[in-house]
């Protein structure tokens, strides 16, 4: 963006300048939505810290950058600081200035913060089968209770982050014998928008199929095009516009509660992480479950598959006990 700016301020034909105008658009798009806003996030609370000790921001002092992370070492997780480093190094670089990141002493802050906390992550429970089938189970027989079934069992089945979830339309579903076919038009690893095909199979069970109970919500919703997810007011009137990615961990979670499990322990990406560790303890090799959750690193998922293979040719189990 810097450069861009450099480039403003010389003196450029309309011609150029009207390019100049669609490069700094395409510049705003380089990256997801979510990430932007987590960066503007990161940065307004790094400034509001300096403005309260006086501190330069921009530039920013490395010594600040360190004395920030120890400050906040206590109180936050290792992947919120190193998001918070990332969003100070893409201020400073888009501003023209060379990132305080880098230098020794932020770089040795950091790795003793990494080294004392550990990097592992507290991350939330995933949704097993037996789980979903209670889950939707519990749910009652209105209109509210159709879409969330609905949500809750496509989401699973189609290891859906919630992001995605909510970005399915109508017209990205196609019906074909063995289940139905979405049409992922954008996620978070597909940026560049070249698209993804996401098979749901028909369940064998009619109250926990997802095609069906899809089928139900729209059919009663009389969603025939746009959105598939979208919002009901307390009138019971179906808004026209799509759920946000936060509507769907508040259903997880109060779905969740109402079979007995602690919601804090619970969000949307439990739906994702169900499947995958689900399927691990069914028995589905690495590269099946790679394909329907569509993970580009084996790291994520190869966790997911020793959760779900904890119990299976367990040493301890069958010895008496």
């Amino acid at each position: 963006m810097s450069e861009l700016v450099e480039v403003q301020n010389q003196s450029i034909s309309t011609e150029l300048q009207e390019v100049l105008e669609k490069a700094k658009d395409y510049t705003q798009h380089a990256k997801a939505a979510n990430t932007t806003k987590s960066y503007r996030a990161d940065w307004q609370d790094f400034t509001s810290w300096c403005q309260a000790r006086s501190l330069s921001v921009l530039p920013a002092d490395p010594q600040t950058v360190a004395l920030y992370l120890t400050d906040l070492a206590d109180s936050r997780k290792t992947s919120t600081l190193q998001r918070r480093l990332s969003a100070i190094s893409q201020a400073h670089q888009t501003a023209g200035y060379d990132s305080p990141t880098n230098s020794h002493l932020v770089r040795t802050v950091w790795a003793g913060i990494r080294r004392t906390k550990g990097v592992k992550e507290e991350g939330k429970d995933p949704i097993l089968v037996e789980d979903l089938r209670q889950m939707v189970e519990m749910l009652p027989d209105t209109l509210t209770g159709k879409r969330d079934r609905a949500l809750l069992l496509i989401g699973f089945s189609g290891g859906f982050r919630r992001s995605e979830l909510v970005s399915i339309n109508r017209e990205d579903i196609q019906t074909v014998q063995r289940g139905m076919v979405v049409n992922l038009r954008r996620s978070k690893t597909d940026q560049e928008g070249r698209g993804e095909k996401v098979g749901i199979p028909r369940g064998s069970r009619p109250e926990t199929c997802p095609l069906r109970s899809l089928e139900d919500w729209l059919t009663t919703a009389g969603i025939t095009e746009g959105p598939i997810f979208r919002p009901i007011n307390r009138y019971g009137q179906v808004r026209n516009r799509r759920l946000t990615d936060r509507s769907v961990a508040l259903i997880v979670k109060k779905a969740v509660e109402s079979i007995g499990l602690d919601p804090k322990r619970f969000a949307g990406h439990s739906l994702r992480a169900g499947i995958a560790t689900s399927a691990a303890m069914a028995g589905k090799d690495e590269r099946a479950i790679m394909k329907q959750t569509r993970h580009k690193s084996t790291n994520m998922v190869r966790r997911y598959i020793r959760d779900g293979e904890l119990f299976n040719e367990n040493a301890a189990m069958g010895l008496g006990l």
